[in-house]
């Protein structure tokens, strides 16, 4: 069973007429015979919408409890067990009421279309999750009901319900969308000028992008040359404050203004562990850009700028987008913030975008630990109060009279030995703890500016002074050692719960694996070798990065064995002893990841071989019986013919060679079926799209019936757009389905063919009043070797539907089975319209309450 269809009516704001436009196409599929019903429809008391429901055959809604109030919502076990072809489903941003199946009703949708329902359903332009911000500040209303733009650029068909905001004003003016008691305060605020305006150029530029991913899709299918500008990538820089989701939302917009955007959301991690981030905060913000069709990224980097820059020129981003600091006034005095700082590196060629938030100027929290890893900054710092210190309060004192005594210099020198400790760690302490020593034995310990000391309770207190200071030193270090200890501990154990989740879902390729290992150690590139044995050559099984190109391991400036003849191979920089730990898990799981798609790559080649045994199967099972038919009739007439003993009339001899010729038309037909439907599984089809009228294929496609003008009647307009296909297929196609009908209708009774232009297709329907096919078997019929019902042996071997079926897909059509009304079986062959022959109605003919729609 197919995954049903999805169709999108998007308006431009409420009350554009997207529910009217719904129902229209409902009640055009009923007109056609297609079995169509309303699973859930919202009218809102407008009674031009609920008049278009008359007709049309609704679902009983389902009702559930909430707060001792009762409401209604789709019955989705309703739909399912109705199991329609068609189901209009209203307001997909819809929140259900809870102890509903589903959260949202888009959901519900998903559940009908996997059960191989078509559906059609609305959205409003403001309910888009990325587009939540932007509407919030135009209008000043936030919208609680969202849905994914995912789900809505996955539809196979958009269009645009769009009204100019003059028009729609006079429609809530004439009362046709709200109560008279709501229309002003409606004017007022939500529907002004400005605010409808807004609206409807977010609703058209959104849709132009769609439409520029359409053309796109088209000259890559029909290999067009053009020249197309680069693409953009746009990295967003997060720090795990609610602050986040702004930008995300702000840089999926961004990416949506140009064809194939693609958005790569990066937090920096320090390796110390030192962060405010929120865990929480970071699995809402990697969610979001997952449901925006963007990607997560985690990195380890002690300078923040320094890593954003490296990882957008990674992978080639064209913009970077952050927040405005929030660090409060008196903290630029530490340095001039992130976003400056990328945005003097930057360069020309990436465009920094700083975006302002609610969180500007709040602070960022201090952290909870401190004296971690230093940076080199902080080191020389602690070099200069631990050297430069004691000689400049050598100098104070010794200039200034004062006689504090030894015991308070002392103090004072320890005091800037636990600075020097606490800026610089270990080695400025021990230094100054030293330098220290020697400037009070020089200068304040008797016998003055002389080594000896007179006092031994002077010595005794320098040697204390020494330990104290030496003491202070190591403990900081070692504070400062173990902190860096748990951040990395901290940061594998981040890494390894990713790996296992990966192994247990296996979704990650092994292209995205070498990416996060290169991403993580700050790579040039990441290689997966492998060879068959000890004396063969290294093969690259994947490979990611810019870095040169690795041959060997020994070529590498990291690599680990990922197993008995596999290795991963890194270049940039030589890794300490203590990243391989980490790095053995990612060459473990690399090569579980290469072995599952081959594993997979495997077992659909096992499924083709599968397929294909079946086939031939079948084909020796037809040709044992169905070829040897005309065969055997064939041979009977020639072997009649040459006899000598008895001699034939004229009439009789004609009548064997109609019969040698009749076996020899069905003899070829037959083949020929069989060896399009060998193309087809082959893949070896060649297709030569052009544009063609239907009319003139259609009565060629009947050449082969016998007697067509009595069998079959054409009912095929001038007027119809021209269709682009493959004008050899398209014949085949119609022969192959025109008799299949003719063969079973009843005697007497003539095949009607014929076409109509449906919005950007031309449908050719070919009705038969024969037995007709049950709903369960109208897929089957399409199915190699299939017959249906009681056709006679010789008839056929099954492939004339299966074959046309074939070619309409691979000229982007699509073959169906309907019920002919009062009895029988329609053919339903729907083909695309040629570029540029759809005829446009002339803007300005419509009425003021008709939609205007635009496809995309």
């Amino acid at each position: 069973m197919g995954r049903g269809k999805l169709r999108i009516y998007l308006g431009a704001a409420p009350g554009v007429g997207k529910t009217y436009a719904m129902l229209s196409e409902a009640h055009r599929r009923v007109e056609r015979g297609t079995d169509c019903v309303v699973a859930f429809v919202e009218h809102h008391g407008r009674p031009r919408t609920e008049v278009m429901l008359h007709g049309l055959e609704e679902i009983p809604r389902r009702e559930l409890a909430y707060r001792d109030a009762v409401f209604t919502e789709m019955d989705i076990d309703a739909v399912l067990a109705r199991r329609p072809q068609v189901a209009m489903v209203d307001e997909l941003p819809h929140t259900n009421i809870p102890g509903s199946r589903n959260a949202k009703r888009w959901q519900d949708v998903e559940e009908l279309l996997a059960a191989g329902i078509d559906v059609v359903s609305t959205v409003n332009i403001q309910h888009l999750e990325s587009l939540g911000d932007v509407v919030e500040s135009i209008t000043g209303i936030r919208q609680q009901e969202t849905v994914p733009d995912e789900v809505v650029r996955r539809a196979d068909q958009i269009e645009l319900v769009d009204m100019s905001p003059q028009a729609l004003r006079r429609r809530m003016a004439h009362g046709n969308i709200y109560k008279p008691d709501k229309v002003d305060a409606a004017l007022s605020n939500y529907f002004r000028p400005g605010n409808l305006t807004a609206l409807r150029e977010l609703a058209l530029l959104w849709v132009a992008d769609r439409a520029d991913e359409y053309l796109k899709q088209y000259r890559s299918e029909h290999r067009v040359s053009a020249i197309w500008g680069s693409r953009e990538r746009i990295v967003v820089g997060l720090t795990g404050g609610p602050e986040g989701r702004t930008l995300i939302r702000r840089a999926a917009r961004l990416a949506e203004k140009g064809a194939g955007g693609e958005v790569l959301a990066v937090y920096i991690a320090s390796s110390d562990g030192l962060t405010s981030a929120s865990p929480k905060e970071l699995a809402v913000q990697r969610t979001l850009v997952e449901d925006l069709g963007g990607s997560f990224h985690h990195v380890v980097g002690d300078d923040v700028p320094s890593a954003l820059l490296e990882f957008a020129r990674g992978v080639n981003a064209t913009q970077i987008v952050l927040g405005v600091s929030r660090r409060r006034s008196w903290q630029y005095v530490l340095g001039p913030g992130v976003g400056a700082t990328v945005a003097r590196d930057s360069g020309p060629d990436l465009d920094v975008h700083l975006i302002t938030h609610d969180e500007v100027g709040k602070g960022r929290g201090l952290p909870v630990n401190r004296g971690a890893r230093l940076g080199r900054a902080r080191i020389l710092w602690g070099w200069f109060t631990g050297v430069g210190g004691p000689v400049l309060l050598t100098a104070l004192l010794t200039h200034v009279n004062a006689d504090l005594g030894l015991t308070n210099d002392m103090l004072l020198f320890l005091t800037l030995t636990i600075a020097a400790a606490l800026l610089g760690g270990l080695y400025p302490a021990l230094v100054s703890a030293l330098v220290g020593s020697m400037l009070l034995n020089w200068y304040f310990t008797p016998p003055v500016h002389r080594i000896t000391i007179a006092d031994p309770k002077n010595l005794i207190a320098l040697v204390i002074f020494v330990f104290v200071a030496v003491a202070v030193a190591s403990v900081v270090d070692l504070a400062a050692r173990r902190t860096h200890q748990a951040a990395r501990l901290r940061a594998e154990s981040e890494i390894l719960s990713y790996l296992a989740g990966n192994v247990l879902r296996g979704e990650t390729s092994l292209e995205a694996l070498l990416e996060r290992v290169r991403e993580t150690f700050g790579m040039e590139s990441a290689a997966l070798l492998e060879r068959g044995g000890e004396a063969e050559p290294w093969t690259c099984a994947g490979r990611v990065g810019a870095g040169r190109p690795v041959e060997r391991p020994e070529d590498a400036d990291v690599d680990v064995p990922a197993g008995d003849h596999m290795t991963l191979a890194l270049t940039g920089r030589v890794l300490p002893a203590e990243d391989r730990r980490v790095l053995a898990a990612f060459a473990a799981q690399s090569a579980v990841v290469l072995d599952r798609r081959r594993l997979r790559q495997e077992a659909d080649r096992a499924k083709e071989l599968a397929e294909g045994n079946r086939i031939r199967t079948a084909l020796l099972a037809a040709v044992s019986h169905d070829l040897r038919t005309p065969l055997a009739g064939i041979k009977a007439s020639v072997t009649s013919l040459r006899a000598d003993d008895v001699e034939w009339s004229e009439a009789d001899q004609a009548e064997l060679l109609a019969a040698i010729e009749e076996g020899a038309d069905r003899l070829d037909h037959l083949v020929g079926n069989l060896l399009d439907m060998s193309r087809l599984q082959t893949g070896t089809l060649t297709l030569l799209i052009r544009e063609i009228d239907v009319d003139e294929v259609v009565p060629m496609a009947l050449v082969g019936i016998p007697d067509p003008d009595s069998a079959v009647v054409l009912d095929i307009p001038e007027t119809l757009p021209m269709v682009a296909v493959d004008k050899g297929l398209l014949e085949r196609c119609v022969a192959n389905v025109v008799e299949n009908a003719v063969k079973y209708s009843p005697h007497g009774d003539r095949v009607v063919v014929k076409a109509d232009a449906i919005d950007d297709r031309v449908e050719i329907r070919v009705v038969d009043r024969g037995p007709g096919v049950p709903d369960e078997a109208k897929e089957r019929i399409f199915e190699p070797f299939q017959r249906y019902g009681d056709a006679p042996r010789g008839a056929g071997v099954g492939l004339g539907l299966a074959v046309a079926r074939g070619f309409a897909e691979a000229m982007d059509g699509t073959l169906m089975a309907e019920d002919t009304p009062g009895g029988g079986l329609t053919m339903v062959l729907s083909l695309p319209v040629a570029v540029g022959s759809v005829e446009v109605e002339a803007a300005g003919r419509q009425e003021e309450t008709t939609p205007r729609v635009f496809r995309s």
